[in-house]
């Protein structure tokens, strides 16, 4: 039997929470659904509170520019080049470095404008220089031109790692929410996904509006608050809530301007502003699936992952509503905090393969491509 080719990728990702850089070492053997992979090594590194403004800053219209933009990306770069060979040296890493699959930052997402656009900032070109390897980016754009949202991604590579022997609701809480929902016996070409609103993003902004913190460490400012009736009332009523898939956002539709509109008006109240938030974002999950997903796929476990998973309000919240089992990643032997950045490796491996790695139901796409953006190794001569 041939002996399939490997390849040692490290993925990176930083999301819309601004928590920070995950980096993951991966050994991926083949290429499209059979693929096999190993998580060698995960860190995660947070950003400084310099490059966390400078981000945030460059998001919005109100207080970005050109020359701001155009300095943060190579500033970026620089930032994720230095974090990689940190994460080199702290795991001691022996292994070849074949490439490094590279997300970016998201500094705007406008999947539902005439004309289409996502931006992901961060120079490649600082990771193949320092590091004398390969790298896939921007691995968004192709399929916004394939008249897809360019998000959710991350469902692809869901199929991959968790197979499809039983119903699955793979749902995700970093910044934003975002589910993949996989039957059993499926194909990759029955997977569907979308965002179902936010996820930890309205959370962080009033716990740092309240407290100063970057966010609710385990949910102890809203285990001590209680639902505001109308402050409920008006987030769910939101249009996200009711718009049928595929459909994705950000901070654009759910990020500080709204939040701080509501922590102003309801400031005698942080906990309980915390809690109603928490508690919204659980409740868009639910909606989301008996709305989009319960009448269509036989679902036997809810998997969460991401930053939202240790939140242990919106754990209980969750498990308040399914009557099915609600677990962690890690429950199932994965890993949350990883699982993006494995994502994007093994993202980067069928960019490389030449394998188409977008699943058209999920984004709204035209058809499968082939996503990311390739930076040679300049000194590969």
């Amino acid at each position: 039997m041939k002996k399939l080719s490997s390849r040692n990728i490290i993925g990176i990702m930083s999301g819309t929470s601004l928590d920070g850089i995950d980096v993951a070492l991966v050994r991926i053997e083949g290429s499209g659904v059979d693929t096999k992979y190993e998580l060698l090594e995960y860190a995660s590194y947070p950003y400084s509170k310099d490059i966390q403004d400078k981000v945030m800053d460059v998001s919005y219209v109100e207080t970005s520019d050109v020359a701001k933009i155009s300095t943060l990306h190579y500033e970026l770069g620089q930032v994720y080049s230095d974090t990689v060979q940190t994460f080199i040296k702290d795991h001691q890493i022996k292994e070849k470095i074949d490439a490094v699959g590279l997300h970016g930052q998201t500094i705007h997402h406008l999947p539902n404008e005439t004309i289409k656009s996502t931006m992901q900032i961060g120079s490649a070109s600082h990771l193949a220089f320092d590091l004398k390897t390969t790298v896939v980016s921007n691995f968004r754009e192709m399929d916004i031109v394939a008249g897809g949202d360019g998000a959710p991604l991350v469902p692809y590579t869901d199929y991959i790692m968790f197979g499809n022997k039983e119903g699955l609701m793979l749902q995700n809480i970093g910044g934003i929410g975002n589910v993949t929902v996989i039957g059993k016996d499926s194909a990759i070409e029955d997977v569907f996904a979308f965002d179902t609103g936010p996820g930890n993003m309205m959370i962080n902004t009033a716990s740092q509006y309240f407290y100063q913190k970057d966010y609710d460490e385990n949910g102890d400012y809203a285990k001590q608050g209680k639902r505001i009736d109308s402050l409920y009332e008006s987030l769910i009523n939101h249009d996200y809530i009711k718009e049928t898939p595929p459909k994705s956002t950000g901070r654009e539709m759910f990020g500080e301007t709204m939040t701080l509109e509501y922590c102003r008006q309801y400031q005698d109240k942080p906990n309980d502003v915390i809690y109603t938030l928490t508690e919204f974002t659980a409740e868009t999950i639910y909606q989301s699936y008996l709305r989009f997903i319960k009448d269509k796929v036989a679902i036997d476990k809810l998997v969460v992952s991401g930053g939202g998973a240790y939140n242990q309000v919106i754990m209980k919240e969750l498990a308040l509503r399914f009557d099915i089992p609600v677990l962690r990643q890690e429950d199932l032997g994965h890993s949350s905090d990883a699982k993006e950045a494995v994502a994007f490796a093994l993202l980067a491996n069928d960019t490389l393969s030449h394998v188409p790695n977008n699943i058209p139901q999920a984004t709204g796409a035209k058809c499968p491509v082939i996503l990311g953006q390739i930076t040679m190794n300049p000194r590969n001569y």
